[in-house]
């Protein structure tokens, strides 16, 4: 028998998703040649201006630092408690787990797991590999998620993840995704309430549409990659972050915004 649904699974669901903030312990740390604790607070600042805040939670789908030091995570931390808004959290390749599951798993913080907000669940998954800049879910962790999703078959489901589970045509990029990407999609494709799959990683945003799954990324909080490229490139464009609203009838709005007027490096190849 269908579960009947309450009035708050049939409002829209607000996400606000940022990503690869590269934070550091010191405050003027710079990445790629950008102050990434600067353009952090720029993107959050331009967020709470917006009339679409505040979100139902906030994603943010890894590398949240750079070094890897605490300092990094309580800055992140420190910003984000006082808003009074969920954030959800995976860890990326330059990430410890170890010191997110200790700093960012308290409420209003949340690492890895599940969440329901309205008539929708989010899935939050680890493609952590130790020592590696690639990802991989892995069969621990396929096995997990397939079970969270059987769980969850009354309600729409966004899958949030680090690496890139589709290719992103650009030839170093691709080098570094997402390992068992077809086994990955093969757990998607049989769970039809999957409505989204949102990931970071790749520093660029995308919007793909597969076997009627919506497939997004966003841009980073700081530097850029150039889309499309053989070898590492960075683009010119802003700092950004994406807007979600996970509507009752399992259909996605959503949109990027850049912050424009940020310091950002001119465009690099290595």
């Amino acid at each position: 028998m269908a579960q009947r649904l309450d009035d708050s699974d049939r409002r829209p669901v607000r996400i606000l998703h940022i990503t690869d903030t590269h934070l550091h312990a010191a405050a003027d740390g710079r990445m790629r040649g950008v102050a990434t604790y600067e353009t952090f607070r720029s993107t959050l600042e331009r967020a709470q201006g917006d009339e679409r805040w505040p979100p139902d939670a906030i994603v943010a789908t890894g590398d949240i630092v750079q070094d890897e030091s605490r300092g990094g995570y309580e800055r992140f931390r420190a910003s984000l408690a006082p808003l009074g808004v969920p954030v959800l959290s995976i860890p990326g390749n330059h990430d410890d787990p170890a010191l997110m599951q200790e700093l960012l798993d308290t409420p209003p913080f949340q690492v890895g797991g599940e969440r329901r907000l309205g008539g929708w669940t989010l899935i939050l998954v680890s493609t952590f590999l130790q020592g590696e800049d690639a990802g991989g879910v892995g069969k621990e962790r396929l096995a997990a998620l397939d079970a969270a999703l059987a769980r969850h078959a009354d309600s729409h489901v966004m899958v949030c993840m680090h690496h890139h589970p589709l290719p992103m045509r650009s030839a170093w990029l691709d080098g570094v995704g997402l390992r068992d990407a077809a086994a990955f999609l093969a757990v998607i494709d049989a769970h039809p309430q999957v409505r989204c799959v949102l990931w970071g990683h790749v520093h660029q945003a995308s919007d793909r549409v597969r076997r009627g799954v919506r497939y997004l990324s966003t841009p980073s909080t700081c530097a850029q990659f150039l889309p499309g490229s053989e070898f590492f490139a960075l683009d010119e464009r802003p700092p950004g972050f994406r807007w979600l609203r996970l509507e009752p009838d399992g259909s996605v709005e959503t949109s990027v915004e850049w912050v424009d007027g940020a310091a950002v490096p001119a465009r690099s190849a290595r």
